[in-house]
């Protein structure tokens, strides 16, 4: 019988394993070093970079197989445990399960309707929360590129549990992450810690209850640039005066219809100009930052 553990086991974790093993060797890691850390034949490694393509069915989700890799890559270069990483790609699975695409693909590779997916989906306690976006906020506190990002009114970083009812489902970083002597510093995250960024998954889980992590980063004409040579879907909210909320209403009024990696408020009198970024965790929120970076 075809389940969605055999899908995600058979067609999506090869197309995985193959995007990783392009991004480690475009690295300079050798076939030998891959995989190892894949945990594949050299062989297989070799197939994976030459002649490894992505199958057709999986083309309407392949920007979340590309965040993924993207991720599990970046974990492999900073050495993280073999526990974490497969942690983090089980946690990825129970996510998929609540996207709409990937139940239709589900539902064509096995002939078992797609709902059955979200039927299925076990419940997350509030320590996965915490951890998740500590995991992720370690790697970005880390990287090199995030201190150029942080915005003036500093970035914040936030996580909910599934299907948030009030700002103490939602956790985040207390005081937001800030700049001490040019690098990057945060507090261990906390639930009830940010009430714009909580309020804004709660409004957004509303439309689309699959998103449930942001980061706010700086806008600018050089990250506008990179996100145009990202190949994120973007959504640009006029210019224009607005209280909190009202940004908080219109951002999530973008999700009504569609789903969106980032959304970019321009600004208005006296409103620093911001970048969001959103995924169904804290770490796919990373690999999407990395996209930007990149093209920085």
């Amino acid at each position: 019988m075809r389940t969605p553990s055999s899908f995600w086991a058979e067609v999506v974790l090869p197309s995985i394993r193959a995007k990783v093993a392009k991004i480690l060797y475009s690295k300079g890691y050798s076939q030998i070093k891959i995989a190892k850390e894949l945990g594949v034949t050299q062989a297989m490694v070799s197939k994976y970079l030459s002649k490894y393509t992505l199958p057709e069915l999986l083309e309407p989700i392949e920007d979340e197989i590309d965040t993924i890799a993207l991720t599990i890559a970046e974990m492999m270069e900073k050495n993280a445990g073999k526990e974490d990483i497969i942690k983090v790609l089980e946690r990825k699975f129970f996510d998929l399960l609540l996207d709409e695409k990937f139940c239709r693909l589900y539902e064509k590779y096995s002939g078992v309707r797609g709902i059955v997916c979200r039927e299925i989906l076990p419940g997350t306690s509030r320590k996965e929360i915490l951890d998740e976006l500590a995991k992720a906020l370690d790697i970005l506190l880390k990287d090199e590129k995030f201190p150029e990002l942080i915005p003036e009114i500093r970035s914040n970083f936030a996580h909910s549990i599934p299907n948030p009812k009030s700002v103490n489902d939602v956790a985040a970083i207390p005081g937001r992450i800030t700049l001490v002597k040019g690098k990057p510093y945060a507090m261990p995250p906390e639930f009830g810690a940010s009430r714009h960024t909580a309020r804004l998954l709660i409004k957004i889980s509303r439309y689309n209850p699959s998103i449930r992590a942001v980061l706010n980063v700086r806008f600018g004409e050089d990250v506008k640039n990179a996100l145009e040579r990202s190949g994120l879907k973007i959504y640009y909210l006029s210019k224009e005066n607005r209280s909190e909320e009202e940004t908080e209403d219109e951002i999530a009024g973008a999700f009504r219809e569609e789903s969106w990696d980032v959304v970019v408020d321009p600004g208005g009198y006296g409103v620093e100009p911001c970048v969001y970024i959103f995924g169904r965790d804290p770490l796919e929120v990373v690999g999407k930052l990395k996209k930007i970076e990149q093209n920085l």
